[in-house]
């Protein structure tokens, strides 16, 4: 193959790749939408209607349902989501970080470990809000995020437990 052929074959090749990669980061981040209660529904569409347009300095991006009790910030997206589950390992006896008055439960096995992605839950309250962090923005994330939230916790939903 020519020097010219091969030269066209790299533009066509790059000219069909290119819409393929921007059509990927472009989508709405898909959210699981919880089966939730009438208040906590309630709660949680309060607090996702307060939430900020930027998070750990990444902007808000759309999310797919665009009704679901979430936001979602970034490329890979920060991801906050209302009426979760009770974290698994999580009990009275786990530790929990407390920011601005509202303790955040973590798994043990992600503090010291910055490869991994990070899961912040407000596990102490009803319904639970948790904040899923990829690697690539830690350690600065998890703090910036609780430190926001915190107030929208406190405002919108019930403590059950202190986990502080």
């Amino acid at each position: 193959m020519s020097r010219t052929a091969r030269g066209r074959l790299r533009s066509l090749t790059v000219a069909l790749a290119l819409p393929l990669a921007l059509a990927a980061c472009g989508g709405p981040v898909e959210v699981d939408v919880p089966e939730l209660s009438d208040a906590d529904r309630a709660a949680c569409a309060a607090l996702a209607a307060d939430l900020p347009g930027t998070l750990a300095e990444e902007e808000r991006v759309d999310i797919e349902p665009e009704d679901a009790p979430a936001a979602a910030y970034g490329d890979p997206a920060i991801v906050v989501r209302c009426g979760v589950a009770k974290p698994k390992g999580f009990d009275l006896t786990a530790s929990c970080e407390s920011v601005n008055g509202v303790g955040y439960y973590i798994p043990e096995e992600q503090y010291d470990d910055q490869g991994l992605d990070l899961t912040i839950t407000a596990a102490g309250y009803t319904p639970r809000v948790e904040v899923t962090i990829p690697a690539r923005y830690r350690p600065n994330a998890g703090p910036a995020a609780m430190a926001v939230l915190a107030p929208l916790v406190t405002k919108h939903l019930t403590l059950v437990d202190d986990c502080d």
